[in-house]
């Protein structure tokens, strides 16, 4: 099948192409090459399978035009392309809305006029749930935990748009779930939690598990908001790239719905006082942090309950929290040079983030 996938170059989209190039399909790499790493992960990808393997457009989401054009030929569109940081859409709103909302809108009408109408997954975020501040949260000596949700939360759980970011991610959600029930146009949204992974160039605010990675190995400054206590389930980027393809094979059976993807329940770690050791055993020394205040709408605590992706997709994960950190750090060594290079380049952009 020939895959178009926005936003290509980045961090889960490069690893997608990778897998779907080698298993040989016909893929489109579109992408605008604004994202810190994706240049260096579009050489990655031509390296490993020279220029003529995929085809690379570099091209902007908010062109209707072309994301009409791009449309026309594809079977399968993998819509990545976002402004992923919620501090960045506070700041920006306005190029927040018009990349995420009107960004997303665009893909989809090119998909409605499509003669051949591709099915389009959507990365959502479970940002589309708020701060949660109605939930009942308790706080043990590492983490918090949920009182009343030991499964996680489920898809039924209502959505409330917090942050630019929320909204306009939110809004794409709706979009493409709405798309399939009145244009009967095959999709399928997935709600992300926490993808980690190689390719990954993550920065404080976006990416937070790979930055820790980074910024320790090669000693620039870790800020912890809040008390390291929030927990999130994390989920390898391969885990996450199965679930994709398992949409895709089901597509006229589950098109229309909404899945939370996540580590789940047996892949929860709090952002320091669980990982930080993990960090510190891997590096061999301890790590120095800085402490600030709240962020504001930061979840004290997010897991995803899967068990409807589990039913309905045969889908979950099989790399666990220890091993996907160890395999990410891994990467971060035996790509040493590249990433100095890279962060060297970069290196105002990092610390401003820190």
């Amino acid at each position: 099948m020939h895959y178009l996938i926005t936003g290509g170059a980045g961090f889960i989209g490069s690893n997608y192409v990778h897998r779907l190039v080698q298993r040989g399909e016909q893929v489109t790499v579109f992408d605008n090459l604004s994202r810190r790493g994706a240049e260096a992960n579009l050489r990655w990808l031509q390296s490993e399978f020279g220029r003529d393997a995929f085809r690379f457009i570099r091209g902007d989401i908010r062109n209707a035009a072309l994301m009409t054009a791009m449309a026309i030929d594809v079977d399968v569109i993998v819509h990545l392309a976002a402004q992923v940081a919620v501090t960045t859409s506070v700041q920006h709103p306005r190029e927040d809305i018009e990349i995420n909302a009107m960004g997303t809108f665009n893909v989809l009408e090119g998909a409605r006029l499509s003669p051949n109408r591709p099915m389009v997954v959507y990365a959502s975020t479970n940002k589309v749930y708020g701060s949660m501040e109605g939930l009942i949260v308790e706080e043990t000596p590492s983490r918090y935990v949920y009182r009343d949700y030991a499964n996680g939360i489920p898809e039924s759980y209502p959505i409330d748009f917090h942050s630019p970011y929320g909204c306009s991610k939110g809004a794409g959600d709706q979009y493409v779930r709405d798309y399939a029930r009145i244009y009967d146009l095959p999709t399928v949204v997935f709600r992300q939690s926490c993808i980690y992974g190689p390719r990954q160039f993550g920065v404080e605010d976006q990416g937070w598990l790979a930055w820790f990675l980074i910024a320790a190995t090669f000693g620039y400054p870790i800020t912890i908001y809040g008390n390291g206590k929030q927990v999130r389930d994390v989920l390898y980027v391969a885990d996450l790239l199965d679930a994709y393809d398992k949409a895709v094979a089901q597509v006229d059976r589950i098109s229309g719905q909404i899945y939370n993807l996540g580590g789940g329940p047996e892949n929860q770690m709090s952002v320091w006082h669980e990982f930080g050791p993990t960090l510190e055993r891997l590096l061999g020394r301890p790590v120095p942090v800085n402490w600030d205040d709240w962020r504001p709408g930061d979840q004290r605590i997010f897991v995803a309950d899967i068990r409807r992706a589990e039913r309905d997709l045969g889908w979950r994960p099989r790399v666990g929290v220890e091993q996907g950190i160890e395999r990410l750090f891994h990467w971060v060594v035996e790509n040493e040079d590249m990433l100095r290079a890279y962060t060297g380049s970069q290196r105002s952009a990092f610390l401003k983030h820190s």
